[in-house]
């Protein structure tokens, strides 16, 4: 089993390769689609992801794995296909979100605990049977006046884990996401001291558990300056100080980082990806698992309609080949106004 574990993870990590998270909550997705004028009925959802799954290019390409909602797992396309059957024909691996979201953490006002433990061992067997190969628990961290507590990350730490364990014991890589927030004032310093407090906490728990490094990911933050902070970092900064703060804290073992975008243009995350792979050497392979960063040119050039679906595809492989090239240290702004391939 742990042989099985770590080659799906060092797949996930390929060369050139990363993550798609399409595993939007029915209220994300309805906020998404939204956006664009269209109704979250469960045809508009289908189509949508279904649009993405069968950008074959970008797929068979750029993306090694598929984070899916528990909707889309069990979903068929248009065509009676089941969805996991679509995205492993391109050979990317499917996964699955299992947490059950981020609720208001006892004692501890203005922060959250990510639940879905209970229960947890019977979904990871059923996701197994249902053809996922991976999984995600995402946590999330504040940064405040006087937060985030001891409590907080402590208590995230050790969900983390313990869905950790849980997974690996189905035979499911564990994507583990403790996500500090970009929302504040802060500096990238004060980002990089709850970076690195956070990690370590979590690398502590993951021990503790007896989860196989080898077997797992990690989906991180960069270290960034807060959204309002009056002096926000640059690219090479931001490079260096997330390249350090990982360097600090997460085992050799691991078999990749793959960061979230958390809130970043679309630009700005791949610039900040490559800056990351051209000027520094890591013990892993960083990549990136993004969901709106890569989806959202190829949401507003599909606007719900048939007749887009095309020219949505080649928008979304455009974004997914830039990643590619800053997974390999190689993006340029000059490559962003090539077409897509």
């Amino acid at each position: 089993m742990t042989g099985k574990l770590q080659d799906t993870a060092h797949a996930m990590v390929a060369p050139g390769k990363g993550i798609l998270a399409a595993d939007e909550s029915t209220s994300t997705i309805k906020k998404r689609l939204a956006s664009i004028g269209v109704e979250s009925t469960e045809e508009a959802r289908r189509d949508y992801r279904e649009m993405l799954f069968r950008s074959h290019d970008a797929l068979s390409n750029y993306i090694s794995g598929v984070i899916l909602y528990d909707e889309t797992l069990r979903q068929k396309a248009a065509d009676g296909t089941p969805m996991v059957e679509i995205i492993a024909s391109a050979g990317t691996i499917p996964g699955i979100k299992v947490d059950t979201g981020a609720k208001p953490l006892a004692g501890c006002p203005g922060e959250k605990v990510t639940e879905g433990l209970d229960g947890l061992r019977e979904r990871c067997t059923q996701y197994y049977e249902l053809g996922a190969r991976f999984t995600k628990w995402r946590a999330v961290i504040a940064i405040g006046e006087g937060l985030p507590s001891r409590t907080c990350i402590h208590t995230n730490a050790h969900a983390l884990a313990r869905y950790a364990a849980l997974a690996q014991e189905a035979g499911l890589v564990p994507i583990v996401e403790p996500e500090v927030l970009m929302d504040g004032p802060h500096t990238i310093e004060r980002c990089f001291e709850v970076t690195e407090a956070v990690l370590n906490a979590v690398y502590d728990e993951l021990y503790a558990q007896r989860v196989v490094l080898e077997g797992t990911l990690l989906k991180p933050n960069m270290v960034l300056s807060g959204t309002e902070c009056p002096d926000r970092a640059g690219v090479e900064q931001v490079a260096e100080a997330t390249v350090t703060c990982l360097k600090r804290t997460v085992p050799a073992a691991v078999a990749g980082v793959v960061f979230l975008s958390g809130g970043q243009s679309d630009e700005e995350a791949t610039a900040h990806l490559s800056a990351m792979n051209a000027l520094h050497d890591t013990p892993w392979p960083l990549s990136f698992s993004y969901g709106r960063a890569l989806q959202a040119a190829a949401l507003h050039g599909w606007g719900g309609k048939a007749e887009n679906v095309a020219s949505a595809q080649a928008a979304f492989a455009h974004r997914a080949r830039m990643n590619s090239l800053a997974a390999d240290g190689r993006w340029s702004a000059a490559a962003e106004q090539e077409k897509a391939a």
